[in-house]
């Protein structure tokens, strides 16, 4: 049985912080990161932003490098997690497959690429985050690659195929492209063709543009890259 904690009267039990939680340190942290770096990410600022002392982030973060772990982290969960995931998802044809992949791209709450390029650029001056970089994209590489082997492809070219996809869609991003999401759906049955060696059914097609443009912003069109 293990022995509770004592106390004395004088001694104040800690309480969490109400205002804030430990998602909306993190929220603030990842923000500060996509816009100004990650020397911009300091305890003071972050504090201020939230309009909150510094003494409610010792209650969820030891330390300022304590955050940046559990940011990195974070950022491995569900960037990489995500997309890991959407390559095992259940799909009948290899079209169908890459489709899914596609929908972690499009979906709002899928695939953060401004995230991913902070995350890149951090890793330039830090080996730690290099090093989790190197493991995420190895790990984002492998399951683009058992999607198309799960299909039939012969390991060789499933090994190309996945890294013709992932680069091509992380180009993207480095380019920043000013492309409509409406325009970029008019090459989807290219793209499928393209990486797969299949003509996707234009059932599969209309599947994946509803869902895309379930997400378009009806004011400003929204871009796919």
């Amino acid at each position: 049985m293990t022995e509770k904690p004592r106390t004395t009267p004088h001694e104040p039990r800690p309480v969490a912080h109400t205002k804030v939680t430990r998602e909306d340190w993190l929220n603030v942290a990842r923000d500060i990161l996509i816009s100004d770096g990650v020397d911009s990410v300091k305890v003071l600022t972050i504090g201020n932003r939230l309009e909150v002392s510094r003494s409610s982030f010792y209650w969820y973060f030891k330390s300022r490098q304590d955050l940046l772990n559990q940011l990195l982290a974070e950022w491995e969960r569900t960037n990489t997690g995500i997309m890991v995931a959407h390559c095992r998802m259940p799909a009948k044809t290899i079209t169908a497959a890459v489709n899914n992949f596609f929908r972690c791209i499009v979906d709002p709450d899928g695939f953060n690429h401004q995230l991913d390029f902070a995350v890149r650029e951090w890793a330039r001056r830090d080996g730690k985050v290099r090093r989790v970089i190197d493991r995420s994209d190895t790990a984002r590489h492998a399951a683009i690659a058992e999607m198309f082997t799960h299909h039939g492809y012969d390991p060789a070219e499933a090994d190309i195929r996945a890294r013709v996809l992932y680069y091509q869609q992380l180009g993207y991003y480095a380019l920043e492209l000013a492309e409509t999401l409406e325009e970029r759906l008019t090459r989807v049955a290219g793209y499928l063709y393209c990486f797969t060696g299949v003509h996707p059914s234009a059932e599969e097609v209309e599947e994946f543009t509803r869902f895309a443009l379930s997400f378009a912003d009806p004011t400003p069109e929204r871009s796919l890259s």
